[in-house]
């Protein structure tokens, strides 16, 4: 190329750079009719150039893995250009294109409907708003790295806005987004919420509480900074200017979403006081704050740069969601809220829940994790035979991988070495996601050997899980009370539904699941006696015979059922006095 024709080049690409740069885009988002469950959204694009713009809104929310269809609850969408109705319409399901005419100036409005009840969706009514981005915010297209603010024109009875984007100086309500990632990762909460803070690691942390509840601020104060003390010591580091936990207080409440710098969490408002209550919560606590660092930060390649009009297709969830439900006992632990008696008993239930999964048989946690988008929020009646969790799954390779370490360097590395080596290497050096095969090359730098068999028989495989090994490495011995015993299965689980008991689920090679009891049948009766509320087997044996009578799209039938013997475990754990300095070793580096 010649030297000219390059210059001309580089004039080019400047004037276009400094168009692009030139764009402003703001949102105003007020609540006219929030007893009706609407806000109306205001956006304000300046500095365009072209015939027209195209603006989208994303169908899903990172960290929940479905494609939700947010631009279902728009409606009322118009433009105005320069002051001037335009020409738009919609060009695909999540798209409007607006014909600006080269216009600098393009105001969009519509409205929004928000009531589902979740972390991850919209809410309002007359008490609060809680907006979950995604499902608020348009973008133009082309345009994600561009900066934007965000006005919140409360209504007349609120307050107060709790979020964790960056506040405008001497503007009310007023935030701004160095792009629309960090947008999206910002959930917003409006209304009267009760917000105290506490500091952590360098950190100011704000709780914005929605709902009441018997909660004690001091000792949350507390009990949260140690939960946070925690996580950053084993990364070193907090990544954090400040940080934003959103707490929805219901009658019953659960479940949580992670943000680049906060948090939305589900909670019960009466569940404070007691002690199975309390320690929910701060589980819950400890792991969403643990993704700030894993899956916000330290991620599988494919979640980032985010597509937000389609699936973001990853086989490594099992790592970035099951390895922090596993890492939140061990904060837990670490904080002093659980024993370690406590803490192994919760893990040995992890391996027996997942042993106990029909579907743990037949996929892996890798296409588990593949799969997310199609089947672990959209389960049937039959997903228990056919998936396994990822969170549930993943948790389980979480220990046996803590413990593989730790065994193999006597006590002298973990799976923490690891965490914080991924983190350093992908995020902080390297400034992107990590594949699977650079995962494991890590585990096998940090431990000095080969994952290899680990990974096919546990991770791409669906091999059983060596509970007794593993464990026996730490000095805790695993049994499974029910080896050598014969006990009759049958094989389906019910549900009273308006007076009817109906079958809710029939287990894969179960006595039901064999002699053709389908879901859906209603229960009549077994042996003729009538079922009240559930099948109790009482005396019977494994070979026994059953007359079970069923109601069937209207038709009585019944069914001859043989009952089988179950193949369920049932692991009990207690740590071992006589542990040798070996395993002591092992188990003081895993705890």
């Amino acid at each position: 190329m010649k030297k000219a024709s390059l210059l001309g080049l580089v004039i080019l690409l400047s004037v276009g750079m400094t168009a692009k740069s030139q764009v402003k885009i703001g949102f105003e988002v007020s609540f006219k009719e929030p007893q009706a469950h609407y806000a109306e959204v205001e956006m304000n694009i300046s500095g365009l150039t072209k015939d027209y713009v195209d603006v989208k809104m994303p169908v899903w929310a990172p960290g929940s893995y479905l494609v939700r269809e947010f631009s279902k609850s728009v409606e009322g969408f118009n433009a105005t250009a320069n002051g001037k109705p335009v020409k738009y319409e919609k060009v695909r399901k999540n798209a409007w294109r607006v014909y600006s005419a080269k216009a600098s100036n393009v105001k969009i409005k519509y409205r929004l409907y928000a009531f589902e009840v979740s972390v991850r969706t919209s809410f309002i009514d007359d008490s609060h708003a809680f907006l979950s981005s995604t499902g608020v915010f348009m973008y133009p297209d082309g345009m994600l790295k561009q900066p934007s603010t965000v006005k919140i024109i409360p209504f007349k009875t609120w307050n107060k806005v709790s979020t964790g984007l960056e506040p405008v100086a001497g503007q009310a309500f007023t935030y701004t987004a160095a792009n629309f990632d960090i947008l999206y990762d910002s959930p917003i909460e409006v209304g009267n919420q009760d917000v105290f803070e506490f500091m952590a690691s360098g950190v100011k942390h704000e709780v914005a509480m929605y709902g009441g509840g018997n909660y004690d601020k001091e000792r949350l104060k507390v009990d949260m900074a140690k939960i946070v003390e925690q996580g950053t010591a084993i990364y070193g580091e907090n990544p954090n200017k400040h940080y934003t936990f959103i707490v929805h207080n219901f009658s019953v409440g659960g479940g949580g979403l992670e943000h680049l710098n906060s948090t939305v969490l589900g909670a019960s408002r009466n569940g404070y006081a007691s002690k199975e209550g309390y320690n929910g919560f701060l589980n819950l606590v400890a792991h969403e704050y643990y993704h700030l660092w894993n899956v916000k930060r330290l991620r599988p390649v494919a979640l980032g740069p985010f597509d937000y009009d389609n699936e973001n297709y990853t086989t490594n969830l099992w790592v970035a969601e099951g390895f922090t439900a596993y890492y939140e006992n061990k904060l837990m632990r670490r904080a002093g809220f659980i024993s370690d008696t406590d803490f192994v008993n919760q893990l040995v239930t992890a391996v027996n829940n997942v042993s106990n999964t029909h579907g743990a048989k037949v996929q892996s946690v890798a296409e588990a994790s593949y799969d997310a988008w199609i089947k672990l929020y959209r389960p049937n009646e039959n997903s228990a035979n056919t998936t396994v969790s990822y969170y549930a799954k993943g948790e389980v390779l979480g220990i046996l991988m803590d413990i593989e370490i730790a065994q193999a360097t006597q006590g002298a590395k973990s799976l923490d070495d690891v965490m914080r080596a991924m983190y350093n290497q992908y995020y902080k050096k390297l400034g992107r996601g990590y594949t699977d095969a650079e995962f494991k090359a890590m585990v096998e730098q940090v431990s000095g050997k080969s994952f290899t068999s680990f990974w096919d028989k546990y991770v791409n495989g669906t091999g059983p899980i060596e509970y007794e090994k593993y464990f026996g490495y730490a000095g805790i011995r695993v049994k499974d009370e029910n080896a050598g015993k014969s006990i009759p299965y049958l094989g389906l689980s019910s549900k009273k539904t308006e007076g009817k008991i109906i079958v809710s689920g029939i287990a894969r090679n179960s006595s039901a699941w064999v002699d053709g009891i389908n879901v859906n049948d209603e229960l009549i009766s077994v042996d003729g006696v009538p079922v009240q509320s559930s099948i109790d087997l009482g005396d019977k044996k494994v070979g026994d015979t059953l007359t079970i009578r069923v109601l069937r799209d209207g038709i009585v039938r019944d069914f001859k059922v043989t009952l089988k013997a179950g193949t369920s475990v049932k692991l009990v754990a207690e740590l071992d006095g006589n542990a040798s300095d070996a395993a002591l070793k092992v188990r003081k580096r895993w705890f």
